[in-house]
């Protein structure tokens, strides 16, 4: 005969199970930075968000090639420019041949132009500037990442063009990480039109509009219209 403890044990843990797959699949993270505190940082951002799993942690450029080989994380969260002797390209081209599916998320203190330029075309589906990226962005940067679009730093966003300009004379949009509508709404905004204009331009409800405008506000990292219009503005978008 089964015991009443038993009964309630195996019922618990098949809640617990329908809890968890009801919560859908996690996002499995590699961080990799020679700086305890930062990899500190962003694992707690991430703990507290759930959602995640923190398969491993590197401190060197050889801990996170055999990392990203065991592990085949979603999304490797990683500063590069801390492993010296190794070209940032090059350390990211490695971990794309280890591991095709993993994603990666570029979190650094160098935002000169030749280190962006070089870890965007290497594959990097993101780069933010650890100055500008509070924990709230780093998030941010984790699930774009995750979902396979791409997100750039307030700082790095409006040098693009300057810095993909004159690569056979194709500008990618500054705002890579925007879907096609949502570069549909941003360029109207920053050309100062209202949601009603915008909902008329497009065809579309206001209501659709208000909330494709809350994504892109998401997106940039922005907490209002006119913060995203000067960021706009300012990588040449609005001016015509």
């Amino acid at each position: 005969m089964t015991h009443p403890a038993q009964i309630e044990g195996l019922f618990a843990g098949r809640q617990s199970a329908t809890i968890e797959a009801a919560r859908g699949p996690r996002v499995t993270v590699l961080l990799a930075d020679a700086h305890p505190v930062a990899r500190r940082r962003v694992r707690s951002t991430l703990e507290r968000a759930g959602g995640f799993v923190i398969v491993g942690e590197a401190t060197t450029a050889a801990e996170t090639f055999a990392e990203t080989a065991w592990h085949r994380p979603d999304v490797l969260v990683v500063d590069p420019h801390e492993f010296g002797h190794l070209d940032v390209a090059d350390m990211i081209g490695h971990v794309f041949r280890i591991a095709p599916g993993t994603r990666v998320l570029v979190v650094t203190s160098v935002d000169d132009d030749a280190s962006v330029r070089s870890a965007l075309h290497a594959g990097a589906r993101g780069y933010l500037v650890a100055a500008d990226a509070d924990a709230d962005q780093v998030l941010r940067g984790v699930q774009v990442v995750a979902n396979g679009e791409v997100i750039v730093g307030r700082s790095v966003a409006g040098r693009l063009p300057a810095l993909f300009g004159p690569l056979g004379g194709h500008v990618p949009y500054p705002f890579p990480q925007l879907t096609a509508r949502e570069q549909q709404v941003l360029e109207r905004i920053a050309a100062g039109k209202s949601n009603l204009a915008i909902a008329r331009d497009l065809a579309l409800a206001p209501k659709t509009i208000s909330n494709r405008v809350s994504a892109v506000l998401g997106k940039l990292g922005v907490t209002d219209r006119a913060q995203a219009i000067v960021l706009a503005r300012d990588a040449g978008l609005g001016r015509g």
